[in-house]
This record gives structure tokens, sequence and C-alpha cells, in this order.
């Protein structure tokens, strides 16, 4: 059976018509997990979005597909984005199933490898650019404003109303809406798709998810009120310090009664471990949603028996190299049955 992607199956949501060209991987359609250790410890249903399942590893896919089919619709030739690294492999995956050239912009030392590699076996032409995100940000902006390129970072509204599908799958996995919706943020365009989502779903006669995000304490623009020039986080795809959705994200926040708070990276990679205590493993950012998940619990504002939804937003495999830094080395032995049943402890 073949495997629709999210235009497919929610066309009747999404701004395209018959004549629009679908560029898609098979995207959307990722596990709704029930993760038996965090309810136990928060007295909640806690469930788990697992994103990284998506094709190129992020949720990114589900907004690229819809971004890059409507440029390829409107006859463009070259996408361009400013990336930390997600948005940049995801864009050059799509750019390169339809067919298309792909730009990206990325802040020098600031990407994790994983998903640079998947940007450059794509075939985009990568630029490190001696600045932070939100600079690159700025000078794709620019481009496209020069040049015959159509940017695909967040700040396209093709892109909301894609990862908005986000929210139909949470909506038709659980059978209702959660009471509780948690996420990392970084740009804040995945907040704004998801509340984007859960309200045009709705038709007045439940209750919404309060909705709350998640930014790292030292990329926080959002929880302190002004942009961070210099943002530094282990989470690097949150590594933002200027969010181009920042009023959106706000606004969603606001309007469900949620919040939106800053986590620690000890924080983060404490739940980073726990997480893959249980077999999920994710990108650091990822974890930033289960961060603050606890710090909501151990503030009693997490309700007892109450359902929530993290959304893990990118796969493990994005960003080796932290994996390795908080685990333990592997166990040197020579060829030989007893040394190693003994290093084994059997």
């Amino acid at each position: 059976m073949i495997q629709p992607g999210v235009i497919e199956r929610y066309r009747r949501y999404l701004p395209v018509t018959d004549s629009t060209p679908v560029v898609s991987l098979g995207e959307g359609s990722t596990p709704l997990l029930l993760s038996r250790y965090l309810s136990e410890k928060t007295g909640a249903d806690i469930y788990l979005k697992l994103e990284g399942l998506n094709p190129t590893g992020s949720f990114k896919d589900r907004g690229m597909t819809l971004a890059v089919s409507k440029a390829l619709e409107e006859g463009s030739k070259t996408v361009i984005c400013a990336s930390t690294g997600n948005t940049s492999a995801s864009a050059a995956a799509y750019a390169a199933r339809a067919g298309l050239a792909c730009a990206v912009l990325i802040p020098k030392g600031k990407v994790a490898r994983g998903k640079l590699a998947q940007a450059l076996i794509h075939g985009a032409k990568v630029v490190e650019v001696d600045g932070s995100f939100d600079e690159a940000l700025k000078i794709t902006q620019g481009l496209e404003r020069s040049y015959p390129v159509t940017l695909v970072n967040s700040v396209n509204p093709f892109r909301i109303e894609g990862q908005k599908t986000g929210a139909f799958e949470v909506y038709e996995q659980l059978g209702r809406y959660p009471e509780y919706h948690l996420m990392p943020v970084g740009n804040a365009g995945n907040i704004t798709a998801y509340w984007k989502g859960y309200t045009e779903l709705s038709d007045g006669s439940s209750s919404l998810p309060r909705m709350f995000g998640f930014q790292a304490a030292g990329a926080a623009p959002i929880v302190l009120g002004h942009p961070v020039p210099e943002p530094e986080t282990i989470a690097t795809a949150i590594r933002i310090g200027n969010p181009a959705s920042w009023q959106q994200a706000l606004d969603a926040s606001t309007q469900s009664h949620g919040g939106i708070e800053a986590v620690t990276d000890d924080q983060i990679v404490d739940a980073y471990k726990m997480l893959a205590a249980e077999g999920v493993f994710v990108e650091a950012a990822s974890a930033a949603a289960v961060a603050g998940l606890l710090q909501l619990s151990a503030r009693g504002v997490l309700e007892k028996g109450a359902t929530a939804v993290c959304i893990l937003t990118g796969h493990g495999l994005k960003d080796p190299d932290l994996a390795s830094q908080v685990s333990s080395a592997p166990t040197r032995c020579e060829a030989d049955i007893d040394e190693i049943a003994a290093a084994l402890e059997l």
C-alpha cells in the first residue's frame, strides 16, 4: 500500500488545487506513543509524537512538502532557506525530489553534522555565514526580494499550512483533543502551526489544548521579552535569538491559556537520557518538550489524570555527537569469550 503524504491526506484543509504538483516523500502519519515512564512519573497520560520518523528525520517535512509543491506550481527554479539544520535537510531533499535547485545559508560551526550531511548529499549549495541564524534569515529574505528564488523558511505561509497537519493527526490518533500540548520553540513556526490546526478543526464543542512552548535558557528571547544577539544551547535546532513567528507563538500560548517557558541545558540532557531509556532517540531540541513537561508537573501546573502530548521534533541521529558525549564509552576487550563475559558481568 502506498503511503499518502499530508497533502493528499488533508487536501481539503490546504491551499492546493487539482493543478498543484504534489512533491511528497510520504511524510506524516508519525506514531503517537504512550510513555509509561513519564505517565507514572507525572500522574498524567503522556504521549510522544515521534516527528523524527518523517522522511528526513524531522517535523519540517510537513511544511516543506507544501512549500516546495507551491514553489514548483508558481514556476520557481530555486528554493532557498536559512537553517540551524533541519530546514536545510528537508528543503534539500524536497527540492531534489522536485528537480529544483536548493541554496542553504547556515551559521558557521553551529549546525549538527548529521543535518549538514543531509543537505550536502541532496545537492544543496550550502553557504556558511559568519553570523547567527537570525542574520542568515535576513539575508535570505533580501535574496528573495532581489533574485528569482523562493524562500522556504517558516515565514513562508505554506510551511505553516503544512505543519498544521500534525494537529490533525494528534486529534485522529487520540480521538479527541489532549488537555496539554507541549513542544520546543525555536523560530516558533511549529507552535503557531499546531494552534492553527487545532482551531481549524474545532467546532466549539470541545476545549482545545493548552499550548506550552519551551525555549532553551540560553536562547529564550520570547521568555526574556527581547532578542538574544548570541543565543547558546546544546539544542542546536532551537538556537535562535529572534524568532520569525514570535507574536504568533505568544498568541497561541495566550489564547490557549498556556505559556512559553525556558528550560536549562541540564534539564534538556536529563530529558534526552530519560527518553532514550524508554527506547526513544531524539535530538536535544526535542527533549526540551519533555524537560518542560517535567517542569510543569513539578510546579503542579500539569493536572493529574490529564492527557498531554509532547512533540518530539527530530530524530537523535540528527546530532549523534551529543549521544556520544553523554553516554558511556564502549568497553574494549580481546576477542576472548571469558574476558568478554567478565566485562559484561555475566
